[in-house]
């Protein structure tokens, strides 16, 4: 009940914020002006989602006059898009109202299930404090928007507690479904590949019991979570007849900052690092210079290399073996795969579970400043990602 209320009164919270900017909304290209908060809550991909919901996905890529891939539904995977079509049928309500309903319950679940993860692992004060955490974060308007993030979080925290009670037979279908949600499947596999590794290891030490099929049960959800982790490619490819479809829809995105180019593993936020200094620093870092390329690069190591280091620290510990795992891996996808821009605070939100060492501290004014500090960050999100300003170039 704990959690259902803290639930409650961040959603109270978010929804004035959000009826504040909806009010002061002009009529751009993404929103009338001054939409109810449907309307407003269904705005930049949750346009994507109607039209997949609506529709479905084109069986031809469309292309721009140099016969590159532009942008197209096939960048959003169908779970959540084909949850909530399922909705509209039976409720006969459009796909805004049903949309928001889904994420918001979908929310819910999530912070009830991080919650029972969390008392495996901490205290029930701590994890209390996490799960508020969690639901006033400064991404957390996500989880009342049209976007499929608050399913993809609910099947995250599910993943990490099944792994946590190493139930690998109720695993297999969340892992299927949470790879046709969002990009979830690969970082999965990762996680549970190491986590095969760690108890083969500390078997070895005769430090834990690993019989042989418990090793068959986790390599075989591991296999399935790399099939489901290019399942949507494979769909795309044979959706479209183009064995690219998906990887060149995702890039249509990026060549807005980048130009066009290939996906090659490890160098997006590298080129993300040029794209950014450049911008904000033109006369200092200027284009093909070699301080813009070494600028770059010490840049995004001092990130990579903090965040690393942040994740290896002793108190990480507290989490156990599953979520440090899980931490690892999802942050090396994201550093493999994605582009960063100011998509990239939502892409950190399957992260979510670090907030169990967030909320260790037990100081009053440690506590308030942090729910202070998450409810400033929301607004600070909407006002930069989510509120449309002209042709707004900071997509949330």
């Amino acid at each position: 009940m704990q959690v259902v209320i803290v639930w409650a009164v961040s959603r109270v919270i978010t929804t004035v914020i959000l009826l504040i900017y909806a009010d002061h909304q002009s009529e751009t290209w993404q929103t009338p002006e001054r939409p109810d908060l449907f309307t407003f809550s269904g705005i930049w991909d949750g346009e994507w989602y109607e039209r997949i919901a609506a529709g479905g996905y084109p069986s031809e890529l469309p292309r721009n006059d140099e016969g590159r891939v532009t942008e197209s539904a096939w960048a959003f995977m169908p779970v959540y898009p084909m949850v909530v079509r399922g909705l509209m049928l039976l409720t006969g309500l459009p796909f805004a109202v049903v949309a928001v309903l889904v994420s918001l319950a979908c929310g819910l679940g999530a912070a009830l299930i991080f919650h029972r993860l969390l008392r495996h692992l901490v205290d029930g004060g701590t994890a209390m404090f996490a799960v508020a955490l969690f639901c006033i974060a400064p991404v957390s308007p996500m989880l009342q928007l049209a976007y499929a993030e608050s399913l993809q979080l609910l099947f995250v925290a599910s993943l990490l507690l099944l792994l946590v009670e190493r139930q690998w037979l109720v695993m297999a279908p969340v892992i299927v479904l949470a790879s046709f949600t969002r990009p979830t499947g690969l970082a999965w596999a990762m996680t549970l590949g190491l986590y095969l590794l760690y108890r083969w290891w500390q078997a070895h030490k005769g430090k834990d019991t690993f019989p042989l099929r418990e090793q068959l049960a986790v390599a075989g959800v591991t296999a399935l979570s790399v099939l489901s982790g290019f399942a949507w490619l494979l769909t795309a490819w044979v959706a479209t007849g183009e064995f690219s479809a998906y990887l060149d829809t995702e890039l249509a995105w990026r060549s807005h900052y980048t130009g066009p180019g290939e996906l090659v593993p490890f160098t997006a936020w590298f080129h993300g690092g040029y794209f950014w200094i450049g911008w904000a620093w033109p006369g200092v870092f200027p284009e093909g210079s070699v301080a813009r390329t070494v600028g770059s690069i010490v840049i995004v190591g001092a990130i990579i290399a903090t965040i690393a280091v942040l994740l290896a620290l002793p108190v990480m510990k507290r989490l156990g073996i599953e979520v440090r795992l899980w931490l690892i891996s999802y942050f090396t996808y994201l550093v493999a795969v994605f582009f960063p821009q100011s998509s990239t605070f939502r892409l950190l939100l399957p992260m979510f579970p670090w907030l169990g060492v967030v909320a260790l501290p037990r100081s009053p004014v440690y506590r308030v400043a942090v729910v202070v500090a998450s409810i400033l960050g929301q607004i600070a999100w909407i006002h930069w990602c989510w509120y449309v300003i002209g042709h707004d170039w900071t997509p949330p």
